[in-house]
C-alpha cells in the first residue's frame, strides 16, 4: 500500500484521467527543514534572550522587570494583529516567499540590536524584539506546511515536530547563551561588552542561513511526495479572498476546532508567562541563583525537544491525536504543580527535575496541539489553521504573563503559579469534549481503501 504503484493509481483514480502521476519524496526534503528549523531558532532565542537575564537589563537599562517582560510579551501581542495578512501572503504568494520573509526579518531584527548597547537605548531593543516579533509570525504557522508539501504521508507529524523542534531549540539557546556571554557586575561597561557580543554572535550567525534561503528556498517539489499533496496541487484553485476569509469563518464555525483552540491556547499561555517570569520566580525563592534560572530553563527545553520527536514518532505511529493532547496536557498540569511546590520548599534538586518535566510535557504538546488542530478541520489550509490556534494562544499569553507579572509583583511565586495551575488543569478538562473526529485520516484511509478495491476489481 506504500509503493509508488498503489500511489500512482489512486492519485489516477483522484484524477478521473488514464494517465499516472509519478509520486516521489525527494532527499533534499531534510535540506529544506535543516534550514527552516535554523533561521526559525533565533527568534526563539531572542522572545528569552533578556527575560533570561532579567536582573541584569534591569540594572544596565534602568527599568521596571515588566518593562523586560515586554520583550517577551511583544511576541505574543504582535502575532494575532499579523497572522491575517501573514496568511494572505502564503495563500497568494506561496512557501518560498513566505519563508523568505520571515528570514529576512529575522536577521533585520537581529541586526537592529546591535544599535542598542547603551543605557537610554532600550527602546531600541524593543524595536529589535518587535521586528523579530512580526518574523515569527511569517515563521511559526510553517511547520505544518513544510511537512504537508515537502514529506511523505507517513513522515508529516515527525517532520512538523522538528519544524517545532527548530523554534524551541531557540529557546532553550536563550536560556543559557545569555547568562554566559553577559556577566553580571556592578561595571556598567562589563555588562554592556557582554550585550554587545551577544549582539553580535547572532548576527553574524544569521548571515550564512540568509543567504542560503535567499539562494535556495524552492517552493514545492517538483513531484509531490504523497498522494495528498498531489490531490490538493490537482484541485488547487485559484487564490480567491472570498474563499479565504469563508474558510476562516468556517474554522470559527467549527465547535470541534473551537473547543480545542481554546484549550491549546491555555496550554501555550500558562506555559509561556511561566517560562517569561521563571528567572524572577527562582531569584525570589534562591538568592543569587540566577545561573541555576539559566540552567533551569535550558533544561526545561531540552527536554522539551526530546518530547517534541518522541510525541510526534508518536503520532505517526498511532494516530492517536486527541488521546495523546490529553494525556500530555494532564501530565504537565501535574508537574508544574510539581515545580510550585519545589519553588516554594526552595528545593533545588526538585526544582531543576519538575523544570525537565514541565518542558518535556508542554514542548510535546506543542505539535500534537498543531496536527489536532489540522486534523480537525481538513481540508482546510494547514497555515490558516496553525496560524489561528497560535494568534488565539498568543493572545491569551499576552493577557497570562501580563496578569502573572503583576500577581508575582503583589502575591510572590506561590499564589501566582497556583493561579496558572487552575488554569492548566481546566484546559486539560476541556481537551476531554473535543471530538475525535480525525477528518484528514478518514479522507486518507477512504482513498486507500478506495483505491484497493478498484485495484482487486481490476486484476479479476
Amino acid at each position: 500500500m506504500e509503493n509508488n504503484t498503489v500511489k500512482s493509481v489512486e492519485v489516477k483514480l483522484l484524477r478521473g484521467k488514464n494517465e499516472e502521476i509519478q509520486v516521489k519524496a525527494f532527499k533534499r526534503r531534510w535540506v529544506i527543514l535543516f534550514m527552516y528549523m535554523y533561521y526559525a531558532c533565533f527568534p526563539g532565542i531572542q522572545w528569552i534572550e533578556y527575560s533570561s537575564i532579567t536582573n541584569i537589563v534591569v540594572k544596565y537599562y534602568n527599568v521596571s522587570t515588566l518593562a523586560v517582560d515586554w520583550t517577551s510579551i511583544v511576541y505574543m501581542a504582535t502575532f494575532p494583529l499579523l497572522i491575517i495578512p501573514a496568511s494572505l501572503v502564503m495563500e497568494t504568494q506561496g512557501l518560498r516567499t513566505t519563508g523568505l520573509i520571515g528570514c529576512l526579518l529575522t536577521f533585520i531584527g537581529t541586526s537592529v540590536k546591535v544599535l542598542s548597547i547603551r543605557p537610554d537605548f532600550f527602546w531600541i531593543v524593543l524595536l529589535g524584539q518587535t521586528i523579530l516579533s512580526i518574523a515569527q509570525t511569517f515563521i511559526s504557522a510553517l511547520p505544518p506546511k513544510i511537512a504537508s508539501v515537502w514529506f511523505k504521508s507517513s513522515e508529516i507529524s515527525t517532520a512538523c515536530a522538528f519544524g517545532v523542534f527548530g523554534g524551541i531549540s531557540g529557546n532553550a539557546i536563550g536560556y543559557i547563551l545569555p547568562s554566559i556571554v553577559v556577566e553580571d557586575s556592578d561595571d556598567m561597561d562589563d555588562i554592556a561588552s557582554g550585550l554587545k557580543l551577544l549582539c553580535w554572535i547572532l548576527t553574524v550567525l544569521m548571515i550564512p542561513v540568509t543567504i542560503a534561503v535567499i539562494c535556495y528556498f524552492p517552493e514545492q517539489p517538483s513531484l509531490p511526495p504523497s498522494t495528498t499533496e498531489a490531490s490538493r496541487r490537482m484541485n488547487q484553485k485559484k487564490f480567491d479572498k472570498t474563499d479565504f476569509f469563508r474558510s476562516i469563518k468556517y474554522l470559527f464555525q467549527n465547535k470541534g476546532f473551537l473547543i480545542h483552540m481554546v484549550a491549546y491556547s491555555i496550554n501555550v499561555a500558562v506555559s509561556s508567562a511561566a517560562m517569561t517570569l521563571l528567572n524572577q520566580f527562582v531569584l525570589q525563592n534562591f538568592e543569587g541563583a540566577a545561573e541555576h534560572a539559566g540552567r533551569m530553563g535550558f533544561l526545561m527545553i531540552i527536554l522539551g525537544m526530546v518530547g517534541i520527536i518522541l510525541f510526534g514518532v508518536l503520532m505517526d505511529k498511532t494516530r492517536k491525536y486527541k488521546e495523546i493532547a490529553l494525556i500530555s496536557y494532564l501530565l504537565f498540569g501535574i508537574s508544574f504543580v510539581f515545580l510550585m511546590f519545589s519553588l516554594e520548599y526552595r528545593s533545588l534538586i526538585a526544582t531543576y527535575i519538575s523544570c525537565g518535566f514541565v518542558g518535556f510535557f508542554f514542548n510535546g504538546y506543542l505539535p500534537v496541539g498543531f496536527e489536532l488542530g489540522v486534523e480537525l478541520t481538513f481540508p482546510a489550509q494547514e497555515v490558516t489553521t496553525s496560524g489561528i490556534i497560535v494568534a488565539s494562544s498568543q493572545l491569551v499569553g499576552v493577557v497570562v504573563t501580563v496578569g502573572a507579572g503583576y500577581l508575582n509583583l503583589w502575591l510572590g511565586p506561590m499564589w501566582t503559579m497556583a493561579v496558572q495551575a487552575v488554569f492548566v488543569f481546566l484546559g486539560t478538562l476541556i481537551t476531554v469534549f473535543i471530538p475525535n473526529k480525525m477528518l484528514r485520516q478518514q479522507a486518507i484511509e477512504g482513498r486507500v481503501i478506495n483505491t484497493e478495491r478498484k485495484i482487486s476489481l481490476s486484476s479479476k
